[in-house]
């Protein structure tokens, strides 16, 4: 046993290796990425890892080695089970034989994310049990509590990890013991392994039959508990048992209250919930995002003929949206208990914290990219269809080029709803070199097949930035660290039957605004390929100056780039040469040749 500080994802991955899993996949997203990194830098050589194209497919292989006899695990963050669920939703039915975990990480808030949503509410939708842990020392039990629960009952379970403690820290008692868990092999079972009617109308009774003992099972379970007394309760699940116990304290109210603490909340441990209702008049729910488990207790209410008063998200108790905190869990208690808060306004207060919106790189080859697509297109009728990534952030003043943003591929697909509706514009679909593996294929392909006229801009800066820079099939990298063929973005849309393809470099501006121009002359779906590195994985060039004397502050440099390395002196423009990656892309605008690069 070592004491370790171990982030809250590095805990859940260390509890995975610990628990015997043979075969880790996922695609990379705030906030679970950490989690196969983890997995992939602690590996002795018995575990695969994989960064795969995309959630479903990720999804897919995990499910291939549980039905071989691997313990496996996939992760990724909440709206990465969307892309998942088709896979899900039929493996919920098929069923497992080794442990298989799928890590879903929700982003309370969002602080990283395009929703809110509860991936709670797939527990119940899929049928699946669900492990919602409360700290990292926590998390780094329970996974391995989740690998068993899945063999036991062969069926994948839903682990669920919030934000705060997927990226909060604390000292774990670590153990370096592994599982032995041996992989049996696959073993040829028609009725089993292949999904056809008659089988999934036999297994849907089959889990309709095992939920509820999976629920008087968790009534049991050590990660639930049941504490205190009165007649006034609290149930909460995950981080917002850490906020209620903080601020039970600071009220002084530790046993003032029955207590309920659920990690698992499907299937519901009614038997654990029944004795919570018992001798209470009034019950408060604290959770985040959903009203999961208020909605869960009002129904054992109505089951029951229990007449009791519950308040939260329903009856707006506790806010609808947002994540939670101390400061908010004491002011709800202090409300329900009847006990005065302390004084927290005595505290000095900080001073606020200046606006700073978010925004591309200094140095980021994809603002290039942005101010010449903008150009070539000034005083023409154009839409620019966005994605999932860094480049969003071309939606910021001075750019402003992203008129859409819905999910990861969507900006290719909803560019040709937009010309459909709208013929006589020009519809750009502005797409990472990542997300093309991930999602983009199928829109390029549904546009080539439909003869749909759009402008692909491929933005290929040869990482995934927006994630930490993991590697993806355009790299030539695995996971694994093994040197990979490369695939070939252009040679794949030829292949597509994009028959304009072009590849520039987007610093070079005159270029990149002619192969623009070209492109949208283009009867045809077209694309082009602005291929230049992030500024985090290649060597910075030396950095820019301005020449004070040829400056005539004339503020083209700051108003039609929004470079962060670009500042206002005193009467001139002047280069911050500590954010100044020496991109050039000022030098090529200042049109009184002020700005240019050291000697």
């Amino acid at each position: 046993m070592a004491k370790q500080l171990l982030m809250g994802n590095q805990a859940i991955a260390l509890g995975a290796i610990r628990a015997g899993v043979k075969v880790v996949t996922g695609y990379p997203g705030t906030p679970s990425t950490e989690v196969l990194e983890t997995v992939a830098e602690e590996n002795n050589g018995n575990v695969y890892v994989e960064w795969s194209v995309n959630e479903k497919s990720a999804l897919e292989v995990a499910a291939g080695a549980a039905y071989s006899g691997a313990r496996s695990m996939v992760t990724m963050k909440q709206v990465g089970l969307n892309v998942a669920s088709d896979p899900l939703m039929s493996l919920a039915y098929i069923g497992v034989k080794a442990g298989m975990v799928i890590l879903v990480a929700d982003d309370p808030g969002p602080i990283s994310s395009q929703t809110e949503q509860d991936t709670r509410h797939f527990a119940f939708y899929s049928k699946l049990p669900v492990f919602d842990p409360s700290t990292p020392e926590e998390a780094y039990t329970m996974i391995g509590d989740a690998f068993d629960y899945s063999e036991k009952y062969q069926t994948p379970v839903l682990f669920r990890p919030t934000t705060r403690l997927c990226h909060g820290c604390a000292a774990i008692e670590t153990d370096s013991t592994v599982a032995d868990k041996p992989v049996e092999g696959f073993i040829k079972d028609t009725s089993k392994w292949v999904i056809f009617p008659k089988t999934t109308y036999r297994n849907h009774i089959k889990i309709e039959e095992r939920n509820p003992k999976i629920g008087e099972d968790f009534s049991s379970y050590k990660g639930n508990s049941l504490t205190g007394d009165g007649k006034k309760g609290i149930a909460t699940g995950g981080v917002c048992y850490q906020y209620v116990k903080e601020a039970l304290s600071m009220l002084s109210a530790d046993g003032d209250c029955k207590l309920l603490k659920l990690a698992t909340v499907h299937p519901f441990p009614e038997t654990l919930a029944l004795s919570f209702f018992d001798g209470l008049e009034e019950v408060l729910v604290v959770e985040e995002l959903d009203p999961v488990i208020e909605k869960q207790l009002i129904f054992l209410c109505g089951k029951h003929g229990i007449k009791l008063t519950i308040h939260g998200k329903l009856d707006r108790f506790a806010p609808t949206a947002g994540e939670s905190s101390v400061e908010l869990c004491l002011s709800m208690l202090s409300k329900f208990l009847g006990k005065t808060a302390p004084a927290l306004a005595a505290r000095t207060a900080p001073p606020p914290l200046p606006v700073r919106p978010p925004v591309l790189c200094a140095g980021c080859p994809h603002r290039a990219s942005f101010y010449t697509v903008k150009r070539a297109m000034k005083g023409r009728k154009a839409v620019f269809s966005g994605d999932i990534g860094c480049y969003t952030l071309g939606n910021a003043m001075p750019l402003d080029m992203v008129d859409t943003c819905l999910c990861m591929g969507a900006g290719i697909t909803v560019a040709q709803g937009i010309h459909r509706a709208e013929p006589d514009t020009v519809n750009f679909a502005f797409v990472g070199d990542s997300t093309f593996f991930h999602t983009g294929i199928p829109g390029i392909l549904n546009a080539v097949y439909n003869q749909t006229k759009i402008v692909v801009m491929v933005l290929d800066n040869s990482t995934t930035a927006m994630t930490g820079h993991q590697p993806h099939p355009g790299t030539g990298m695995t996971m694994m660290g093994e040197i990979a063929q490369k695939i070939s973005i252009p040679d794949m849309l030829r292949a597509m039957g994009v028959t304009s393809v072009e590849v520039v470099d987007p610093l070079d501006l005159k270029e990149t605004e002619a192969a623009v121009r070209r492109a949208a002359e283009c009867e045809a779906v077209s694309a082009v390929i602005c291929k230049s590195p992030c500024i985090a994985v290649t060597k910075p060039k030396p950095s820019y100056t301005v020449d004070a004397e040829k400056c005539t502050n004339c503020k083209v440099c700051i108003k039609q780039l929004g470079c962060p390395a670009i500042v206002k002196g005193e009467g001139k423009a002047e280069i911050d040469r500590s954010l100044c990656y020496g991109c050039g892309i000022c030098e090529g605008i200042c049109p009184f040749g002020a700005i240019g690069g050291e000697k």
